[in-house]
């Protein structure tokens, strides 16, 4: 069984310039990506998907492979999927075919490898893919809200329920590994259109980072692991 490993990392952020080569504990984010992937052995090869060339230089100095990402798959408002089709799409036109399809987002730098390999072994013959998830603090049945065109206030999901330990348990969908097959994404459109696994990630290294934030939070938390 071929397992291939993606990571996705266009050259355009809006919430923090240069992300994914912004410096974490003295190397780019997305070399976090790529060395958890090249640190398993299971995976046989590993791809960085980008329209950037300074993104593409660093990936192949540390030892990924690079799949050119045209541009129009590379917007804000483009939705990963096409670069996940493209990305597969690019490999058949050369040939190379596979079996699983792992992706390692450069956003969700505190994975661990056994994190990587539980989502790998939950890929069972039933499972169209496979997501990681973590314990959310919030109940939408409670404490989330929307806001309606007149500015009133809304619970985000209304129901009957008057106590919280009623409500059904709910997860926040992190970024930490997406595993599935080329056939499932090449024939559908979106994760939901299958059956879905999720794998339950401890918070601490189920972080996504988008904003400076995040971005802090996480040095802060390498600071207190000592690795940097």
């Amino acid at each position: 069984m071929k397992i291939y490993a993606f990571i996705f990392a266009r050259g355009g952020s809006k919430g923090i310039p240069g992300k994914n080569i912004g410096l974490l504990g003295g190397k780019p984010l997305l070399v976090w990506s790529i060395e958890i992937a090249r640190d398993i052995p299971e995976i046989n090869r590993v791809f960085v998907s980008t329209d950037d060339t300074h993104i593409a230089k660093i990936a192949r100095k540390h030892g990924a492979e690079v799949i050119d990402r045209p541009p129009e798959l590379a917007q804000d408002d483009t939705p990963e999927w096409f670069a996940w089709q493209h990305a597969i799409k690019w490999l058949e036109a050369r040939g190379d075919s596979f079996d699983v399809f792992l992706s390692l987002p450069a956003t969700s730098p505190l994975r661990s490898k056994d994190d990587v390999l539980n989502c790998l072994d939950r890929l069972d013959d039933i499972t169209d893919i496979v997501v990681t998830v973590t314990e959310t603090s919030r109940s939408p049945w409670f404490n989330m809200v929307r806001i309606e065109k007149d500015e009133r206030l809304r619970l985000l999901v209304e129901g009957n329920y008057t106590r919280r330990q009623d409500v059904p348990e709910g997860y926040d969908m992190t970024t930490v590994a997406y595993v599935t097959r080329p056939s499932f994404i090449l024939n559908h459109e979106k994760i939901w259109d299958g059956f879905v696994r999720g794998v339950l990630i401890p918070p601490e290294r189920a972080i996504d980072i988008d904003t400076m934030f995040d971005f802090e939070m996480v040095k802060l938390i390498l600071n207190k692991n000592n690795q940097c």
